[in-house]
């Protein structure tokens, strides 16, 4: 009879994408998962990590969730109870918009074991990829993270005062609202204000589109852009040491056509 477990989770954070980007200690809670249960985004070179362990999908995409968030949680907490260690894998940060604290809070509910293994996050390491730095001496001062998308679908309110700062804006989730940013930057007198949209960051197929508040949604329609993608918003894009060429071109093409 096979030895009955102690039931414990642990949330990973696998990074934005590159297998190699996840921390030592998320690789060795691979190594002793009996069960893993990953997201969408996670490089499925990772789950070579977990020899033995049972594999599970639950991953969600716009328009196509394979399980509900409550299933995903009695799921997480059924595998625990029935084969002692499950690692809840999530892209990213799984306490940067990954529903890890909901996940958590449920689990620990039951009295189950926990631990919390962070990752490297898509909105801070995306853009350093393409050379933007969040932060710059006498450029900005601070940066909002912030989601493209709320759970009703609808674009969050606190844009609009971030549209208002001189901080640095990162959206996640956001290009099915991508007209309303643009909308909510114009209202404010912001049409100038440099943005670069980066898909597939640390994933093969990475581009990146790069322009003003006032053209980004033809330079989105000329480069194919869409969703997974990552929105920076702010004067830092045109100061990146891998950018500021293509911003140059991008503007000397706009105002010819203009």
């Amino acid at each position: 009879m096979k030895e009955k477990r102690t039931p414990k989770v642990t949330l990973v954070g696998a990074g934005p994408g590159d297998p190699k980007l996840i921390t030592v200690a998320g690789l060795q809670a691979l190594n002793e998962a009996d069960v893993v249960l990953y997201d969408a985004l996670v490089s499925k070179d990772l789950l070579e990590q977990s020899p033995g362990a049972e594999l599970i999908y639950v991953g969600k995409r716009r328009n196509n969730h394979r399980y509900p968030q409550e299933e995903i949680n009695q799921l997480i907490v059924a595998k625990a109870f029935q084969s002692g260690h499950v690692v809840r894998l999530k892209g990213g940060d799984p306490f940067v918009f990954g529903r890890g604290a909901e996940e958590l809070q449920y689990i620990e509910s039951f009295g189950i074991e926990t631990e919390v293994i962070p990752g490297v996050s898509s909105a801070t390491s995306v853009p350093q990829r393409q050379g933007i730095s969040l932060t710059q001496r006498g450029v900005s001062e601070s940066f909002w993270v912030i989601t493209g998308t709320t759970s009703n679908g609808s674009l969050s309110s606190d844009l609009e005062l971030a549209a208002q700062s001189t901080a640095t804006v990162v959206l996640l989730m956001g290009m099915s609202n991508l007209p309303f940013i643009v909308h909510e930057y114009q209202k404010h007198g912001r049409g100038m204000t440099p943005i670069a949209i980066i898909q597939n960051g640390f994933m093969k197929g990475e581009k990146a589109g790069i322009g003003r508040m006032d053209n980004i949604e033809s330079v989105v329609n000329e480069k194919g852009l869409s969703n997974p993608a990552i929105i920076v918003i702010g004067e830092v894009v045109k100061h990146s040491y891998k950018l500021s060429s293509i911003y140059e071109e991008v503007e000397s093409f706009y105002a010819l056509k203009s």
